[in-house]
């Protein structure tokens, strides 16, 4: 009997082992090898979390593609004045070059698009008004020597005295007219361009730049005041802006200004404002200078400018104003690309009032933050193809 009770005995507790080691074993099964499981995913999941949508761009790219990079003006739309302007060269930088006198064109050094530096000979006109000019020019300058001769001997006889004064006096005057014709002739001559064999004209250009514009022909007979070059000066340009009366009215000068072109925005500002309408436009023109290097403008060209003037600048959200094309819709929301240095950023903003191309930006911008204008949509198409390649 008891055999019996301690073999009964002996098999639980056998059993009971068996279950601890199996407990035991699961438990850290799920201690150890759970957590190694879950970390992966975990770390996935916050890696999205956290990831912000980013357009990589270089910069060369970016001109490339026709992006203009701007920063919104700060004072909401009744800050901002946008217009159209025209780039045009200033009174100093460029020169119409007219023939002189009548004459056959006998030498043309230069052509279309050539350098030119100041005072650089363009071309020689053979004019018969040349010789006139060279021909007085000699005689004049006999008779200043004559006459300077005459004072000298007028001189050694006043001071011998054989002479009287009146006579000195009188010579002295003739050389001083003599000396008036030749300085006369002498200028006369230098206007001209005479050559030194007093036989030709020369053209020669006022300013150093390069050759826009050439109407003359070898052998071509021209008339005085005939246009034969034309010259511009690069970097000597201006921006004149066409604005409406009531926009006119608030700007004035020193107002600073921004200039949209391809290669992002220029600083600028309001040199001047002319004070009546034009006839036909009924517009003001405002004349802006621009404010360090500029990129290569050419007379001509037409732009587009944003002009914030100083008084009179009232705005109640104190949002920012920006061109109409740089919010963008990316799934429902209103988007601006925010310039970073290795891109665009995708930013959401809260828009206000729009109208002339502009629109009013809330929030979501920061004062100073330089954003995409135009080309925006090829940002927005580039954020859509980066979107489906994640999702595949």
């Amino acid at each position: 009997m008891q055999s019996n009770d301690r073999k009964t005995l002996l098999a639980a507790v056998a059993v009971s082992s068996l279950l601890a080691a199996s407990v035991g074993a699961l438990a850290g099964k799920t201690l150890f090898a759970g957590p190694a499981r879950s970390e992966p995913a975990a770390r996935t999941k916050a890696g999205h979390a956290d990831e912000k949508p980013h357009i990589g761009m270089t910069a060369e790219r970016i001109a490339a593609d026709g992006i203009q990079v701007l920063t919104p003006a700060p004072g909401g739309l009744n800050a901002a004045i946008s217009a159209q302007a025209l780039v045009a060269a200033t009174p100093d930088g460029v020169a119409t070059l007219a023939a002189r006198a009548d004459g056959a064109v006998t030498r043309i050094n230069k052509r279309l698009g050539d350098p030119v530096v100041a005072g650089e000979v363009i071309a020689t006109i053979e004019s018969r008004d040349a010789a006139a000019i060279s021909a007085e020019r000699s005689a004049a300058a006999a008779k200043a020597a004559a006459a300077r001769q005459a004072l000298a001997r007028e001189r050694k006889l006043f001071e011998a005295r054989i002479t009287a004064r009146q006579d000195l006096e009188a010579a002295e005057a003739e050389a001083v007219i003599a000396e008036a014709e030749l300085r006369r002739a002498t200028s006369a001559s230098a206007a001209a361009g005479v050559s030194r064999d007093g036989r030709g004209l020369a053209v020669t250009s006022p300013i150093s730049g390069r050759v826009t514009a050439a109407s003359a022909t070898l052998g071509a007979y021209v008339t005085a005041g005939s246009e034969l070059f034309r010259v511009a000066a690069p970097g000597r340009v201006e921006i004149q802006v066409a604005l409406p009366a009531g926009d006119a009215r608030r700007v004035k000068p020193g107002d600073p200004a921004e200039i949209e072109t391809a290669e992002g925005a220029v600083p600028a500002s309001v040199r001047g404002v002319t004070p009546g309408l034009d006839a036909r436009s009924r517009s003001a023109t405002a004349v802006l200078a621009l404010k360090g290097p500029a990129p290569a403008l050419a007379p001509g060209q037409a732009l587009r400018v944003r002009i914030t003037p100083r008084r009179g600048a009232v705005a109640a959200s104190g949002g920012l104003a920006a061109p109409d094309e740089a919010v963008q819709a990316v799934n429902g929301a209103d988007v601006v690309f925010v310039r970073t240095p290795k891109g665009f950023e995708p930013r959401p903003v809260r828009v206000g009032r729009r109208g002339a191309g502009q629109v009013e930006i809330v929030s979501g911008l920061r004062v100073g933050e330089r954003i995409a204008g135009k080309g925006a949509f090829l940002l927005k198409a580039e954020l859509g193809k980066g979107e489906a390649r994640h999702d595949d």
